[in-house]
C-alpha cells in the first residue's frame, strides 16, 4: 500500500496521506523521495492548476512515529549525526517537497493535525478544516524541538506570540479556535469537507495557469525579500503577463461578456 495516493481530476490533483492504520504518520524511511517525486510531477505538468492535500480515514496526520522514537528504530536509530541525516532526508524531505509545489495548495484537514502533521497542513496556501479537526504542536512535551521547520513557518501563519503559546504549552486547538487564530480560513461539516475543497480548487483552476503560479511565487518571495526586490520582481512578471495570450483572452472575454478559456500561454 502506497503511503501517498495521487488522484488527478482534470486540472486538480489530490494528494492523500495514506497510513490510516497508524494515524497517517509521516517521515518514515522513503517518505522524502516519495513526496519529492509527487511534487516534481505536479510542477512538471502544466495541466495541473491546483493541488489538495488531505489524510485517509479520520485523521489528517498525527506527525512522526512516536513508537519508533521510543524504540530508537527507523529514522531515530543511531548517533545524533545519523538521526540528523535521516531527519533531513525523510522529514525535511516531505516538508521541502510540499513547500516546493508551484501551484496553489489547499490542505483539507479532515481530522487531527499534530506536530509534523500540523506543520505539513500549514505548508498549504489555503487551509480548510472539518469541524472535527484539532491542531497541536506538542514537540516540547516529547522533549523535542520543533525540528521540521515549524519554528519558521508557524509564526508566519499565526504571528509570533500565538505560535509561541502553541509551542511552549503544547496545547490543542479545536477547529473553531484554529480559524479564529488564522491556522485555517474555513471550518465546514466533516461530511462536506472534500466537496467544499474540491469546489474551491476548481474555482482556482479556472484562472490563467501561468500567472497563477507566478502569483504564488511572488507571495512566497514577499515572505522573506525586501519591498524593493518584490516590486522589481512584480514589474518583470507583469511585463511578461501583459504579453501573454491568456491576458489577451481575459480582455476579449471581458468585453464579449463571456467566460474566458485560459490555455497557459
Amino acid at each position: 500500500m502506497t503511503a501517498l495516493l495521487i488522484e488527478k481530476n482534470g486540472p486538480v490533483v489530490i494528494l492523500t496521506i495514506n497510513r490510516p492504520e497508524v494515524r497517517n504518520i509521516l517521515g518514515e524511511p522513503g517518505d522524502g523521495a516519495l513526496f519529492a517525486d509527487a511534487a516534481a510531477a505536479i510542477n512538471g505538468d502544466p495541466a495541473i492548476r491546483c493541488a489538495i492535500l488531505t489524510g485517509a480515514g479520520p485523521v489528517f496526520s498525527a506527525g512522526g512515529n512516536i513508537k519508533a522514537m521510543q524504540e530508537k528504530s527507523g529514522l531515530f536509530a543511531g548517533t545524533p549525526e545519523e538521526i540528523t541525516a535521516a531527519y533531513k532526508r525523510d522529514i525535511h524531505g516531505v516538508v521541502q517537497a510540499l513547500w516546493s509545489i508551484e501551484v496553489p495548495l489547499i490542505s483539507a484537514v479532515n481530522g487531527a493535525a499534530i506536530g509534523l502533521g500540523n506543520d505539513v497542513a500549514c505548508l498549504a496556501d489555503i487551509r480548510v478544516a472539518a469541524e472535527t479537526a484539532v491542531f497541536s504542536v506538542p514537540f516540547l512535551k516529547l522533549g523535542l524541538v520543533p525540528g521540521d521547520g515549524g519554528s519558521w513557518l508557524l509564526p508566519r501563519v499565526i504571528g509570533y506570540a500565538r505560535a509561541a503559546e502553541l509551542f511552549f504549552t503544547g496545547d490543542t486547538l479545536d477547529a473553531t479556535t484554529a480559524m479564529r487564530w488564522g491556522i485555517v480560513s474555513r471550518v465546514v461539516p466533516s461530511a462536506v469537507l472534500m466537496e467544499e475543497v474540491r469546489g474551491l480548487a476548481v474555482s482556482i483552476a479556472r484562472l490563467p495557469p501561468g500567472v497563477l503560479r507566478q502569483t504564488k511565487a511572488l507571495m512566497r518571495q514577499g515572505m522573506t525579500a525586501d519591498f524593493a526586490t518584490v516590486m522589481q520582481a512584480s514589474a518583470e512578471a507583469q511585463g511578461h503577463a501583459h504579453a501573454s495570450s491568456d491576458h489577451a483572452e481575459a480582455l476579449a472575454a471581458f468585453f464579449d461578456k463571456r467566460p474566458a478559456v485560459f490555455r497557459g500561454s
